[in-house]
């Protein structure tokens, strides 16, 4: 670890591993393993997952120096203070990216979990003041420093899954002064953490209550108080709106992003969660880099990502979790779309950040091959972040930590086995 306070955080997962000098060799098959590489694979391209058998790769200060068969391995081993694993009956990857998350939050809410096992909606929980707002109203009572020591921990436990980069939304504070909060968390983080982290502003996440029939002036909040806050700090990468009936419309949603356009925050939505009320395409003309949900969608919808470079994303545990139907991912990929897969982690609808659960799902409930899952957690989840140079791939002056699993008979064995942890090491 770089500093003694970064190792607290971590100390209790030897599974992160952190060397100046690194090989790992007779490695069982190396994925994803080459040079030039598209920015993301879309159609029939996310059936090919390329795998290097019987290799090696290296890493100094991080950064990928080196990779091939072991019928061509040059004598690394030459070098000092190397740190070597045999990786024998093994595999690697680039590590996950998890593009759509709400880590930073106060506490659980298992008792919206039993309202459900009673028969109440997802929405209707919301109208009674539960979900979203009930995440703000325990935030709003949390220490900065609780909340940070919170998230880390949950950070040091999705690496352990397989997590090498992940963005983070605000959202549970729905003020001025909490919204801050939670991205200068998140700020902290990106200085704490190995893991490469991306922040979104997502102020309009709900109304809070008092604004609830007077639409027009939280938005201004966030537009003449919160923006330009956030920018003046540099608090956020990307900004979002969660665009869906009972929550932000079409035009507030445009009029938001506008906004935050003018502070460069690229939109990252919330689109047709539950209904199509033409987010997707509204996104797609504000160059959002990706929409995320899409449990709904429409064939107008299909057209209008084939003729565009934004990312779809799919959030199968929290279908699960809230039983909502699944994105139609086999249809997208069948029409030629790409996709990319997260966790959507989050106290109320998807209280898991494990991609493990997310890859297993979407083979199971979305049909998407293993080959196809894979690359929607790597090389198009890394897109959706904007991370596409770092990245997705192992490739020469990449940064992406490296997944060593367990000892497993195939890549198809990580979703088949889906009760498991399946990675042994995450190197960074």
């Amino acid at each position: 670890m770089n500093s003694p306070k970064k190792a607290d955080f971590f100390e209790h997962f030897p599974i992160i591993v952190i060397m100046a000098k690194i090989l790992i060799k007779n490695i069982k098959g190396l994925v994803l393993a080459g040079e030039n590489f598209k920015p993301y694979l879309k159609g029939e391209e996310m059936a090919n997952l390329p795998i290097l058998q019987n290799a090696y790769v290296a890493k100094e200060d991080g950064v990928i120096i080196d990779y091939g068969s072991m019928d061509d391995w040059q004598g690394l081993l030459d070098w000092r203070d190397v740190e070597v694993i045999d990786a024998e009956n093994c595999f690697v990857l680039p590590a996950f990216c998890d593009s759509h998350t709400h880590l930073v939050f106060a506490k659980s809410r298992e008792e919206e979990f039993v309202d459900r096992i009673h028969g109440l909606t997802y929405e209707e929980i919301a109208a009674r003041g539960g979900g979203i707002l009930n995440s703000a109203a325990r935030l709003a009572e949390m220490s900065e420093e609780e909340l940070f020591k919170d998230a880390m921990k949950r950070l040091a436990l999705v690496q352990t899954y397989g997590t090498g980069a992940i963005e983070i939304k605000s959202g549970y504070g729905l003020s001025v002064e909490a919204e801050l909060k939670i991205l200068r968390v998140i700020q902290r983080m990106k200085k704490e953490s190995p893991v490469k982290i991306k922040a979104t502003f997502l102020g309009a996440h709900a109304f809070p209550k008092e604004f609830k029939e007077n639409h027009e002036d939280y938005i201004r909040l966030i537009i003449d108080e919160m923006l330009p806050q956030i920018a003046a700090e540099n608090l956020a990468d990307y900004i979002d709106v969660f665009c869906e009936r009972n929550y932000f419309s079409l035009e507030e949603m445009e009029e938001i992003l506008i906004a935050g356009a003018k502070y460069g925050l690229r939109p990252k939505v919330h689109v047709n969660q539950f209904s199509v009320m033409g987010g997707i395409k509204k996104a797609i003309e504000l160059n959002a880099l990706s929409v995320d949900h899409l449990e709904e969608i429409s064939d107008d919808d299909i057209q209008a990502l084939k003729n565009s470079s934004c990312m779809p994303t799919l959030l199968p545990s929290c279908s699960h979790f809230i039983s909502i139907p699944f994105a139609q991912g086999r249809k997208m990929i069948e029409n030629g779309l790409p996709i990319a897969l997260a966790s959507d982690f989050n106290p109320g609808t998807t209280p898991t950040g494990n991609l493990q659960t997310v890859l297993s799902l979407a083979c199971v409930k979305m049909k998407l091959t293993p080959e196809e899952a894979i690359n929607a957690l790597t090389i198009n989840a890394a897109y959706a972040m904007g991370l596409s140079e770092t990245h997705g791939t192992i490739s020469v002056g990449k940064t992406t930590p490296l997944l060593l699993t367990k000892e497993i008979p195939n890549l198809a064995y990580l979703p088949y086995a889906f009760g498991d942890n399946h990675v042994d090491k995450l190197i960074f």
